[in-house]
């Protein structure tokens, strides 16, 4: 049981690791600050 809760709650926090706001545009895409480039989602 304990790693059902264990590989649930890795999977909730890694969901979040993905999406960002970021300040995107109407058409989803920022400026990646980093590297310079554009970056969309």
């Amino acid at each position: 049981m304990k790693k059902i809760a264990f590989a649930l709650v890795a999977l909730v926090l890694s969901v979040g690791a993905w999406a960002h706001s970021g300040g995107t545009d109407k058409n989803g895409c920022h400026q990646e600050k980093a590297t310079g480039t554009r970056h969309c989602h």
